[in-house]
């Protein structure tokens, strides 16, 4: 190139940068799902070269339908858009850090209630980092949208704005001191259903269990478990436990696989008794609602479980472990919140009727 075009160039470019006033924007990348896969091209047939875990960033390059292309140390990748937030960065340092947000309404807050939420990030999709006690003060940072961000000297995270309003948390009164079993399908020897890539269905159904678990907990339920680890436990030894305790809801999770058909895909919900049946339509039209998600209905289903069950209960079947595109989404947090978020609405309708 000749020296003098090379010396136009640079003079231009100078120009425009500082007629921009010197910040520079690039479009970022953080992600919102645990252990996402990045791959190689933009679609799940292509390899997974690697993983992502909620809350890190990347810059980036492009967007192509439902993919997102980030860098990474060397070379690129691409992650499925549904689990990223894309957000504009600045190489100028913002005057506070209520820039990203509005400007909050108050300075402070007092928690009304133990064991309130406090998320990563200002949505319920983002992980749970702590459980504040009733009486705990923050300082207010910035307001997003229904979320605060606030600060003290132990932790820092968002709120739910309801959550600390004056007339108190949200409405959980329909589920205060109700008895919920939550049976997490299979286990130990009994591995269930195989997944695409070899997963087990006993290993996704304990992880929906605890998820699921920690929610009710929080909205002021009793919850047991009919089994607190990876163990074999027999069909009718949790029937009888949902029997033996004064059980107000029985459900059980589990996954199908159907190897031979890879696309197919949904969720269903079962029950064995008539009474039972608005239960399993409220928990249904929850886990639709949420998950967005094909939908296959309700069904009487002869299960044992159910069978020899005397107290209200369901079984639920939340997705195809054999579907491939599936099968990574549901080992995602962000899709295990979904439906965890359903099947407590659906419930939650269930116990105000």
């Amino acid at each position: 190139m000749h020296s003098g075009k090379l010396i136009l160039i640079l003079f231009t470019a100078f120009i425009f940068f500082h007629a921009t006033g010197g910040n520079v924007y690039a479009e970022e990348a953080v992600i919102t799902g645990s252990n996402l896969n990045i791959r190689s091209g933009p679609g799940t047939e292509y390899e997974s070269i690697g993983s992502a875990d909620t809350g890190q960033t990347y810059t980036v390059v492009q967007q192509m339908d439902d993919w997102v292309e980030i860098e990474l140390p060397e070379g690129t990748g691409w992650v499925s858009a549904e689990f990223i937030s894309v957000s504009e960065d600045s190489t100028a340092e913002p005057e506070s850090s209520a820039v990203s947000g509005e400007e909050p309404e108050v300075s402070s807050i007092t928690i009304q209630e133990d064991n309130t939420q406090l998320r990563e990030g200002p949505s319920t999709e983002h992980d749970i980092i702590d459980f504040a006690a009733e009486g705990t003060e923050f300082e207010v940072i910035s307001s997003s949208g229904d979320w605060y961000e606030v600060s003290n000297e132990e932790v820092t995270g968002f709120v739910l704005k309801d959550l600390i309003n004056d007339s108190g948390s949200t409405d959980n009164s329909g589920f205060k001191n109700k008895t919920i079993v939550i049976d997490a399908g299979h286990g130990g020897r009994d591995v269930g259903a195989i997944g695409a890539t070899e997963s087990f269905e006993k290993d996704i159904t304990y992880l929906t269990a605890h998820e699921l678990a920690q929610e009710l907990q929080y909205l002021g339920a009793d919850v047991l478990l009919t089994r607190a680890d990876d163990e074999f436990i027999s069909l009718a030894s949790r029937a009888t436990y949902s029997n033996f305790v004064d059980t107000d809801a029985f459900i059980s999770l589990h996954y199908n696989s159907v190897p031979e058909l890879p696309n197919v895909s949904g969720i269903e919900s079962f029950y064995y008794a008539g009474q039972n049946e608005k239960m399993a339509q409220y928990i249904q039209e929850g886990i639709i609602k949420e998950t967005e998600v094909s939908d296959r209905g309700i069904g009487e289903g002869d299960f044992l479980v159910l069978r020899m069950n005397m107290k209200p209960s369901v079984l639920l079947e939340l997705g195809f472990i054999s579907n491939p595109e599936k099968e990574a989404l549901l080992k995602t947090n962000a899709y295990q919140k979904k439906l965890v978020s359903g099947i407590v609405s659906g419930l939650g309708a269930y116990f105000d009727e």
